[in-house]
């Protein structure tokens, strides 16, 4: 009997030398605290409450694109790498040989009856932006339309030609084209037909996306600037579904969301998103609830970065406390984003029942022991 004492004397003791109990992390009122007062002396982190729906964060605001609306440029703008179709149509006297444009080369100036046309061989324009015609020189046609190049060729042979003619037309667009890459049936160049086609116009143009829609994201580079969308949200949201601009690359990727859950639900993992659009309710369904032996449902919080006025990375924290009737509500207008904490409290009133537990398994062998010793004296 004083063995037996001992023992539990001992284990009493171990016990009394624990700082804490086990736990899966820490309770609401610790998350709280640590957020005001970094022990690190870090900055403090905001912790929002969510009391009305005015607090749900996204719910009320018009999001709009990052990317400026510019007005759509003429199709026909030339500009570097173009190939251009020149004909040149001369009535009387022409400085052109070879009717029906045979490409029959450069003669003298000669006098014909009828009205002789000459095509020229494709022209590209330069990197400087410039074209070289037969007689006319050297032209600068980078920033204008097809109409004025028509005019400053006509101009510039009006001297040595009767009243000629000229038509231009583009044989290879690649100032008035994006290029499209990625997840979509047919990457590559896409010339712009009427520079009115939305962003998510290419994408149909490109042939469609590759996979599921909602683990899609369409990267835009535009001159220095990089915006990334989600292929739901042009169709959700029109406002981002903005014009394609000459120039754009775009990039589909495949890049499914996920958030994780930790603390004390039913159970810990990383979820990904399993349509466009999952709410805070949705998550902690999802994970299987509130852990009712060691969980807190008034300590539901949010882990997210959100950009601050500066347009900065800043982190902050949204609580919601599930034993209100009302949080419910709320929960369900509470959209997760990709990469979000879900993170479930631990209950402080659960901390002597986790002692009285684990004194039970500490102690249970040795009863055990005892109790099979007790037997064996006992039958003796």
């Amino acid at each position: 009997m004083q063995v037996k004492n001992s023992v539990y004397l001992a284990l009493l003791a171990g016990l009394a030398g624990c700082a804490t109990l086990p736990s899966s992390g820490p309770t609401g009122g610790q998350i709280e605290k640590s957020a005001a007062v970094p022990k690190d002396g870090s900055s403090p982190i905001r912790v929002v409450p969510i009391h009305t729906i005015a607090d749900v964060p996204g719910v009320g605001a018009i999001t709009t694109s990052l990317l400026p609306e510019l007005a759509p440029p003429p199709t026909d703008m030339i500009g570097p790498g173009d190939v251009l179709d020149i004909n040149i149509y001369e009535a009387g006297v022409t400085l052109f040989s070879g009717a029906g444009g045979g490409g029959g080369g450069l003669s003298q100036i000669v006098a014909n009856p009828g009205v002789q046309v000459q095509k020229l061989p494709p022209t590209r324009v330069d990197d400087l932006g410039d074209i070289t015609i037969p007689y006319a020189g050297t032209l600068h046609v980078a920033g204008i339309t097809t109409g004025e190049v028509e005019a400053m060729i006509r101009n510039s042979l009006a001297r040595l030609s009767q009243n000629p003619q000229v038509i231009v037309t583009l044989n290879q667009a690649i100032t008035n084209s994006i290029i499209v890459g990625g997840e979509v049936a047919r990457p590559g160049r896409l010339v712009l037909q009427t520079n009115r086609e939305t962003l998510s116009d290419v994408i149909a143009l490109a042939g469609g996306y590759r996979g599921n829609a909602k683990d899609l994201l369409l990267r835009i580079v535009r001159g220095e600037r990089s915006v990334d969308v989600r292929v739901n949200d042009l169709v959700d949201n029109p406002r981002l579904d903005v014009r394609a601009y000459p120039g754009d690359r775009l990039m589909l990727i495949n890049n499914p969301r996920t958030y994780s859950v930790l603390g004390a639900p039913g159970r810990v993992e990383q979820v990904p998103f399993s349509r466009s659009s999952v709410s805070l309710a949705e998550a902690v369904a999802t994970a299987g609830g509130v852990n009712p032996g060691i969980g807190n449902p008034a300590a539901i919080f949010v882990f997210r970065y959100v950009r601050d006025e500066q347009g900065n990375e800043v982190p902050r924290v949204y609580h919601l406390n599930m034993m209100k009737t009302g949080s419910y509500f709320l929960a369900q207008r509470f959209a997760m984003q990709d990469k979000d904490v879900l993170y479930i409290g631990n209950a402080a009133a659960n901390q002597p029942s986790k002692l009285i537990q684990l004194i039970s398994q500490l102690f249970s062998p040795i009863l055990t022991v005892t109790s099979a010793v007790q037997t064996v004296q006992n039958s003796n």
